[in-house]
Formats: C-alpha cells, sequence, structure tokens
C-alpha cells in the first residue's frame, strides 16, 4: 500500500504526515556497504503514462504487468518484450490500484472517481463499473478464487461486490474516518480492513457482519494483512507500531517496536515465519511473526520505505523508497544484494513475478521498470 497518493486533488490525511517526513530525512546518503553492492540497469522500461505510478504487478503466470496511474489510466504490457498490450481509459481521476484476477484474465482498478471497474485482462474491454462508494477509492483487492472484489474508501466504508454481476454483496459499515486498505482472508470467508480512525476490523465477507474490532493503535492504521493460513493478521500504524493479532478472537498476539516514524506496509513471508514492515524513518524491519521479536533492520535507504516485498519463496526480499532506488535484500541474513537504481524518480511500489526471478517497480516519472534479479536468489 501507498499513502504518498498521485499529485492533485484529495490528497490522504497520511501524505501531509509522511511529508514532513521526507523533509526531514532527505538528507540521508548511501553507506558505504550500498556504494559497494552492484547497481544493474532494467531489463525493460515501460514507457507511456503521463502521471505518476502508484502501483505496479505482474500477472498470475508473469506473462503481463499491471500499472497504475495518476493520469486516469490503467495500462498493460508485455513482461517479457515491454509492448503495450491494452490501455485501460475510462476512469476521470487517479488510479490508486490495479491488480489481475487470480487466473489473470480480468484486472480490477480503483480510482479516485469513487468507481472500481473491472477489465477484460486480454483485450482490455471494460466489463463492469463497480459504482456505489460516495468517495474516493483507495484500494480494491480479489477473493482468492476471483469471485468477489473488495474495495476501501475514504466514505468510511469497504464494500464486497459480486465479480461476475458488479452487485453489491455487502457493505462494510462501522469505521468512523476512511478505509485505506481492504483484503481478502486466504480462504476468502473474512474481510480485514485498516483506517484512519486507529482501528482495523474483521468482518464476515457474504454478510458484512463485524466479527472483530482491533483497537490498540494509537494513530491511523495504513495497512493490514491475513498471513498464509489466515489465522493470524498484522496492522501498521503511523504510531510507528506493528501489531499482530488473531483473526478468530480479535486478541493482540504481538507488537512490533522499533521504528521512529509511521509504518506504511506491512506483511507476512509466504510461510508466516517472518513479518516485513517498511517505514518512513528510511529502513524497513523484518520480525519474526510469532514472538514479534526484531530480527534484522534493512538500513540503507535515503528516504521514506513505502512498499515492500517477500519473493514467492520466501528468500528474498525487495523494498521500495522515494530516494530513487528500490533493493534486494537476502531475507535469511538481512544482507543488501542489489541496488536497483531508477535515477529519475521515487519508488513508489515494487512487485516480484510468480517466479521471484523478476521484479516490477512503479515511480513517480510515470514510468514501470522491469528488472532481471534471478542473479540475486540465493542457492
Amino acid at each position: 500500500m501507498n499513502v504518498f497518493p498521485p499529485r492533485g486533488p484529495g490528497h490522504s490525511v497520511a501524505l501531509a504526515f509522511l511529508a514532513a517526513t521526507a523533509v526531514l530525512l532527505a538528507a540521508g546518503g548511501a553507506s558505504a556497504e550500498a556504494q559497494a553492492v552492484e547497481a544493474p540497469k532494467p531489463a525493460l522500461v515501460l514507457k507511456g503514462h503521463t502521471g505518476d505510478l502508484a502501483r505496479a504487478s505482474f500477472s498470475p503466470d508473469g506473462s503481463k504487468v499491471v500499472t497504475a496511474s495518476s493520469d486516469h489510466t490503467a495500462r498493460v504490457w508485455d513482461a517479457k518484450s515491454g509492448a503495450l498490450l491494452a490501455d485501460l481509459q475510462g476512469h476521470t481521476e487517479a488510479v490508486r490500484s490495479a491488480a489481475f484476477s487470480p487466473d489473470g484474465k480480468r484486472i480490477v482498478t480503483a480510482s479516485r472517481d469513487g468507481t472500481a471497474r473491472i477489465w477484460d485482462a486480454s483485450s482490455g474491454a471494460l466489463l463492469l463499473t463497480l459504482d456505489g462508494h460516495a468517495g474516493m477509492l483507495e484500494y480494491a483487492a480479489w477473493s482468492p478464487h476471483g469471485s468477489r472484489v473488495v474495495t476501501a474508501a475514504r466514505d468510511k466504508k469497504a464494500t464486497v461486490w459480486d465479480a461476475a454481476s458488479g452487485k453489491i454483496v455487502a457493505d462494510l459499515v462501522g469505521h468512523t474516518s476512511p478505509v485505506m486498505r481492504a483484503a481478502f482472508s486466504p480462504d476468502g470467508t473474512k474481510v480485514v480492513t485498516a483506517s484512519t480512525d486507529k482501528t482495523a476490523r474483521l468482518w464476515d465477507a457474504a454478510t458484512g457482519k463485524p466479527l472483530s474490532t482491533l483497537t490498540g493503535h494509537r494513530r491511523m492504521v495504513l495497512d493490514a494483512a491475513f498471513d498464509p493460513e489466515g489465522k493470524r493478521v498484522a496492522t501498521a500504524g503511523s504510531d510507528e507500531t506493528g501489531i499482530i493479532w488473531d483473526a478468530a478472537t480479535g486478541a493482540r498476539l504481538a507488537t512490533l517496536q522499533g521504528h521512529q516514524r509511521s509504518i506504511v506496509h506491512i506483511e507476512f513471508s509466504p510461510d508466516g515465519s517472518k513479518v516485513l514492515t517498511t517505514s518512513g524513518d528510511r529502513t524497513a524491519r523484518i520480525w519474526d511473526a510469532s514472538t514479534g521479536a526484531l530480527l534484522f533492520t534493512l538500513d540503507g535507504h535515503g528516504r521514506p520505505v513505502m512498499d515492500g516485498a517477500f519473493s514467492p519463496d520466501g528468500k528474498l526480499v525487495a523494498t521500495a523508497s522515494h530516494d530513487k532506488n528500490a533493493r534486494i535484500w537476502d531475507a535469511a541474513t538481512g544482507k543488501l544484494l542489489a541496488i536497483l537504481p531508477t535515477d529519475a524518480s521515487e519508488v513508489q511500489a515494487a512487485a516480484f513475478s510468480p517466479d521471484g526471478k523478476r521484479l516490477v517497480t512503479a515511480t513517480f516519472d510515470g514510468v514501470g521498470r522491469i528488472w532481471d534479479i534471478s542473479a540475486y536468489q540465493p542457492h
């Protein structure tokens, strides 16, 4: 998730908070270790957008990439040649997120125009417009089987939609401030939402019934994620802490303390044993998911780290920073393996390909970049 929105009206309440962080930390420089690490060039450069990129991700089979931009469009690219395959036009404001369905045949986009849209991933044809929110959308995500979509919006609610008909399945109402993130549990039966009202909430995905209110953060909750088994939830707060919760009871299991600025992204490793956090304090951190103990601090970025991801096998971590670099780290040791310099612009997001051999980055210059990172995989 990113909380530095594309330039334009209606910026997130989190923007001012993290913008101050960026100013304070902009003076940070590369370490001697970083200067000694290889800095490869991107294998492909995806040019065509005329506004900032908020996100970029691969299709489930790794053959395509979708990018979401403040130029009101999303675009689909051939991940091997870099050719533009489809231009998803129709939104009237910035597109905040774009994601392939689990089978790779459709794409859902979420926009500040208050709608989400579902598109044919091959032709780019518009299939459905999900219109029902009274405020700008921050995020949209697929259910594990692709039958439903959940949207998170500034109208203080999340909504579950039928992805075939476009009809509302359930409105998740209860937050008192904008909802920044929503995600399905791995079995699709629950939804977790993260809100600037200082809480996260768990809901029944079929009925919209509230299950638990996760209360404990002292400021905005900016991100939330289930573990791979759906038994735990991790939340990221602007209070500089992450919290791990029991998804069945809502009980707090562990608190992740050590960051000096907002945590803007949080996720579990593929095996559920670790948690990754990224922060405005210029670092990412890897934690023991059972105890909450800090395992590694991924230190070296010169500005806020806006996004991060475990590789599909859990052996690598990628981080994306406003210092105009992405970085690759060994998840087992915390060692820096590579710096991926964009040269021109802040990196807002990064995502691995399904085979873990490539990385796509999204930057504020409107360019997506695909990197070959196969040489950095631990043997």
